[in-house]
């Protein structure tokens, strides 16, 4: 059992992904371990006014497993730039669902699916510095500086040592640009 566990970690994700859509269970289950963190991270630029990152992670997690179920190689992309943008769908799905949406990140060319638009790109990009502008305007300095960094997927410990401020200093922040944004919002 060990040894077929290890021999799943070896594989590469194209070829997983061929044995998670043969039903071979494992298979899915290393690909969704394997891609976690990037899920994590990836919810984790997003902000849902009455959610939590857990219920983007899960929906992050969901675009995750319809990539491994509706990738095709022959396509001639690679399974990552497909998951990334399968996740990133997801998740942008839920949030113009919930009628809600403050986007932080940039765009992966990567990612880019044949069909988009470089128009499209540039307007998204564009939506993206205009809403960073207006919570620049929100929040304080220190308080904008703590929420990306966050977003950016840096932990407490990591945004203290990078601000030289304590890690009680930083949750007050981060506490506080909530608040902040959530009555910006409303």
């Amino acid at each position: 059992m060990r040894s077929f566990v290890q021999e799943l970690k070896k594989e590469t994700d194209e070829t997983l992904v061929k044995r998670a859509q043969s039903g071979e269970t494992a298979a899915t289950e290393e690909l969704l371990l394997r891609y976690k963190n990037a899920v994590l991270a990836r919810a984790r630029k997003f902000f849902l006014v009455g959610g939590e990152t857990d219920d983007l992670v899960q929906e992050g997690m969901i675009g995750l497993y319809t990539a491994i179920c509706a990738f095709d190689p022959a396509a001639g992309k690679r399974f990552k730039n497909f998951a990334y943008l399968c996740v990133t769908r997801r998740i942008y799905d839920v949030l113009r669902a919930a009628g809600r949406q403050i986007v932080f990140g940039d765009v992966d060319p990567d990612t880019v699916e044949s069909g988009d638009s470089p128009e499209e790109f540039l307007i998204d990009d564009e939506s993206t510095r205009e809403i960073q502008s207006k919570l620049m305007t929100v929040l304080s300095d220190f308080e904008f500086r703590v929420m990306t960094m966050y977003l950016d997927g840096m932990s407490y410990r990591q945004i203290s040592a990078a601000t030289g401020k304590e890690i009680k200093s930083i949750d007050n922040a981060l506490a506080r640009a909530k608040r902040k944004l959530i009555g910006y919002l409303k």
